[in-house]
């Protein structure tokens, strides 16, 4: 493939992960009353072309999530009423704050593809979470954010939506870095040598622990931020059903260890 053919192909498949990153953006598994939200991993595309082609492109493409992000979200403009708080919040909450998740690149040497793509999530979920940090304790501080203890209260408000956030995406990138082959030039399926039947088994596994996650996370950080004040309440986690999240866990990690030692014993009878 000559350089400029391979070049389209980069970008055209930046293009289009950033079309499945902007749809995923507006699907809301949680959406906070003051602000935040939890998608289905709506960063993680923009990790896969970060892991597949590196920092600089990755950065482009976040770059530009920023840019249709912010699009999306013009309303919050209209809180702010100074020019220089209309710029630091375009490049804070929107910006900066998903261009940074092209730095997930930086993990694309570690050897494993699942470890690589989990740690690259985590870095860019970790960057993107300091910038709201900052946007609160600066920006909105005096306006959503009270003035005393604002860096406390950023640290925790936004903490509501972004460790959730986090541990979708966290969950996902593992679970794709599992079934999918993203080193080579186009994204195939992973072949296990174990066989079909034991890759299968395994993924399940994960795939029911990954569901787990995300319920749980769901269901506990939407009762961690104050309908009235829009700050992180604990006293909300006496509201959780705690029943159903231990259910649900307990279910998922029972399930997986019982798919995972047929596969080590379908893997022993094999040999």
């Amino acid at each position: 493939m000559s350089q400029n053919a391979s070049k389209t192909k980069k970008l055209t498949e930046a293009a289009v992960m950033l079309a499945v990153a902007s749809v995923l953006s507006m699907i809301k598994l949680l959406d906070l009353p003051y602000g935040g939200s939890v998608t289905i991993a709506s960063m993680l595309p923009i990790v896969i072309i970060a892991y597949r082609h590196g920092v600089k492109l990755g950065l482009i493409t976040g770059f530009t999530f920023g840019i249709i992000q912010q699009l999306l979200g013009l309303n919050t403009l209209s809180y702010v009423t100074t020019w220089q708080s209309i710029i630091a919040v375009i490049l804070l909450d929107y910006i900066i704050a998903f261009t940074v998740i092209g730095f997930a690149g930086l993990c694309r040497n570690v050897s494993s593809q699942p470890k690589a793509l989990l740690l690259g999530a985590l870095s860019a979920c970790i960057l993107r979470y300091l910038c709201h940090v900052i946007s609160g304790c600066t920006v909105w501080a005096g306006l959503s954010i009270p003035t005393n203890a604002a860096l406390l209260y950023s640290v925790g408000y936004n903490a509501t939506y972004m460790i959730p956030e986090t541990i979708v995406t966290v969950s996902l990138a593992y679970f794709m870095g599992s079934v999918l082959d993203f080193k080579k030039e186009s994204i195939t399926g992973i072949s296990k040598p174990e066989g079909r039947k034991l890759s299968v088994l395994r993924l399940a596994g994960i795939a029911l622990v990954t569901l787990a996650l995300i319920y749980d996370s769901r269901t506990v950080f939407s009762h961690l931020q104050n309908a009235e004040t829009g700050g992180f309440d604990i006293s909300g986690l006496a509201a959780i059903h705690w029943n159903s999240i231990i259910a649900v866990s307990c279910i998922a990690i029972s399930a997986s260890v019982i798919l995972f030692m047929i596969s080590s014993r379908s893997a022993v009878a094999d040999k």
